[in-house]
């Protein structure tokens, strides 16, 4: 990579994906070569008990955009906030190692296509333009459930805080991840409180999403367990553990 800033770094959190995360990335690093913006990808490898940090460097010693980095702290949201403070990007975009939304899709979160530069800019299901495939009833059920418990408790108007897609300006996620505290699933309900508390304007963005097996959610026993970190974050917001000094 050149030394010019990148407009965008994909950072994909990673545990146990070494199964997935080769074809993620093929796909992932052919759309960052023959995309006309800058971008970087960055892999933060969570622990994992596979050779998904094997994998991910046999790519690195290969391309020049892709780096790769540990976080030893087991959660997607300890993943993510290591990598908020890696990223060189002017953007930051997490994505899942799924690839739920195709990569393709990514130019619809370049600030030009959003009217300009934003500061956080979250992928919906559920906002005008958003596609759904192959979802089992139930699960799709499942999300709306859990996303009225978010809007009543913490993140109110927000239709979809769960989708893995995100883009946040790179001095606001660094702003919030200094001071966000959840390491698992619920991290995505933390850094969206805090920012309405912050008063940042947050865009929900619809996209095609495609279910996929091989979630690593259990729907019943991190179900109870993100809920418990719902109201973990009602209870600091209230209690002024997000407030700026």
């Amino acid at each position: 990579m050149n030394d010019a800033q990148p407009l965008m770094t994909i950072l994909i959190p990673a545990y146990n994906e070494a199964v997935r995360l080769p074809a993620t990335l093929e796909r992932t690093l052919a759309f960052v070569d023959g995309c006309a913006e800058p971008l970087e990808v960055l892999v933060v490898n969570n622990n994992s008990h596979d050779a998904t940090r094997e994998v991910a460097d046999r790519f690195a010693a290969t391309h020049a955009s892709l780096r790769v980095v540990d976080q030893p702290v087991q959660g997607k949201g300890a993943a993510v906030r290591k990598g908020v403070f890696e990223a060189r990007g002017r953007y930051i975009f997490i994505c899942d190692a799924d690839l739920a939304m195709p990569i393709e899709e990514l130019a619809r979160f370049f600030p030009q296509n959003l009217g300009g530069a934003y500061d956080i800019a979250i992928g919906s299901r559920e906002a005008p333009g958003a596609q759904r495939f192959n979802e089992p009833h139930y699960r799709h059920l499942m999300g709306r459930v859990f996303n009225f418990v978010v809007r009543t408790l913490a993140v109110p108007r927000i239709q979809d805080t769960q989708c893995g897609f995100k883009s946040l300006r790179r001095e606001v996620a660094r702003e919030i991840f200094a001071v966000q505290r959840i390491d698992g699933w619920a991290f995505d309900v933390e850094v969206l409180a805090i920012a309405q508390r912050w008063g940042y304007q947050i865009l929900e963005v619809g996209i095609p999403w495609y279910y996929g097996e091989g979630s690593r959610i259990n729907p019943l026993r991190d179900a109870v367990r993100m809920v418990g970190e719902v109201w973990r974050v009602r209870r600091n917001v209230r209690g002024g553990l997000y407030d700026k000094s």
